[in-house]
C-alpha cells in the first residue's frame, strides 16, 4: 500500500507541488501526467526518496519515506527520464558495478544480467554503452533499475523519445513487470500508453492533483460515453437533407452520437437512407481530451 497525505514541495517560494493526496495498491501501475511543468518530477522523487518533502507524509508499506527515505533504497528500481549511462563500459560490467552496490554476488549477477538481457531483447555483442541506439541506451537503464529484484519501481518517462516499436516492447515489458508483482509508479507523455496499462492514473496542474483514478472512473468524471455507428451506402447523396452529420473514413461512412437517443436518430437515417450499420463503438473521452479540457 502506498500512502501520501498532503505531500508538498516549496523551492525557495516557487509551490513545485502542494498538497497531493493519493493512495493506492501494491501490484498496481500507478501514472502521473500533466502538462510540462505540473509537478510529475518532482512527486516521482518524492516517491522515491531522492528529495524530502516540505511538508505532508509518504508510506510505502510500513517505511515512512519522508523521516526514513534510505529505507527505500533496497527495494527500489528509479528510471530518471533521460538514460545517464556510464557510456565507456560494457552493459555487462555496467550492471556488474550496480549488482556489487546492492551486495550480489558474482555469480547472483552474471544470472540477473543475462535474464534481464533476455527479457528486454537486449543484444549488447561486447559493445560498449557509449555505441548503443537510444532504445538499447534505455533498456540497459531498465535492466540497471532491476538488477537486485526490485519490488518498488519509480519510472520517469520510460519510453521518451523512442521508436514506436520500442517504446510498445518497453510497455509490454512494463505489463510484465505488474504480473511478476512489481509495483510501479510511472510519468509519461505517451497517453495511449498510460491509459492501456495503468490501473490509477493522476492529472496534475501547476502542482495540484486536479484528477485520480481509474480510466473509468476518469472517464465517468470528464464525460460521458459518445457512440460512433460504422454504415455502408450505395447512394451517399441520399443522406443529404437529414440533419445528422456523417464523414467517410476507413473504408465506411461514421455518424457520430452523444447519447441512446442520438444513436437511435442515426440508425434510423441510414435505414432510411437505404444504408446498412456495420458495427457500433462505444467511445469514451482519452487522457488527451482530459487535459486539454484541464488547460495549462
Amino acid at each position: 500500500m502506498i500512502t501520501a497525505r498532503n505531500v508538498a514541495k516549496d523551492f525557495d517560494g516557487f509551490m513545485a507541488l502542494g498538497g497531493v493526496s493519493f493512495e493506492f495498491e501494491d501490484g498496481e501501475i500507478f501514472g502521473i501526467i500533466g502538462h510540462n511543468g505540473a509537478g510529475k518530477t518532482t512527486l516521482l522523487k518524492i516517491v522515491s526518496g531522492l528529495i524530502t518533502p516540505s511538508s505532508g507524509e509518504l508510506f510505502i508499506n510500513d517505511i515512512d519515506v519522508v523521516k526514513n527515505p534510505a529505507a527505500l533504497k533496497e527495494n527500489l528500481g528509479y528510471l530518471p527520464e533521460e538514460s545517464r549511462l556510464y557510456e565507456t563500459m560494457t552493459a555487462e560490467s555496467y550492471l556488474a558495478f550496480f549488482g556489487e552496490i546492492y551486495g550480489l554476488s558474482p555469480q547472483e549477477i552474471r544470472v540477473r544480467s543475462n535474464q534481464l538481457f533476455a527479457a528486454l531483447s537486449l543484444e549488447t555483442n561486447g559493445k560498449k554503452i557509449g555505441e548503443f541506439s537510444k532504445g538499447m541506451k534505455r533498456k540497459a537503464a531498465i535492466a540497471r533499475s532491476l538488477i537486485h529484484d526490485p519490488t518498488f519501481l519509480v519510472y520517469d518517462e520510460a519510453t521518451s523519445g523512442l521508436d514506436p516499436m520500442t517504446s510498445r516492447f518497453i510497455a509490454d515489458y512494463l505489463r510484465r513487470l505488474k504480473q511478476d508483482g512489481k509495483t510501479i509508479v510511472l510519468s509519461a507523455h505517451n497517453l495511449y500508453q498510460v491509459e492501456a496499462i495503468c490501473d490509477k492514473v493522476m492529472i496534475l496542474r501547476r502542482g495540484r492533483m486536479v484528477a485520480f483514478g481509474s480510466m473509468k472512473e476518469l472517464r465517468e468524471q470528464f464525460g460521458s460515453i459518445t457512440y460512433a455507428v460504422f454504415f455502408s451506402i450505395d447512394d451517399p447523396g441520399k443522406m443529404h437533407g437529414h440533419s445528422k452529420p456523417y464523414r467517410q473514413e476507413e473504408g465506411f461512412f461514421i455518424c457520430e452520437a452523444e447519447d441512446m437517443t442520438g444513436l437511435n436518430e442515426c440508425t434510423a437515417v441510414i435505414t432510411e437512407a437505404g444504408g446498412r450499420v456495420e458495427k457500433i463503438e462505444s467511445r469514451y473521452p482519452s487522457l488527451e481530451e482530459m487535459l486539454v479540457r484541464i488547460g495549462k
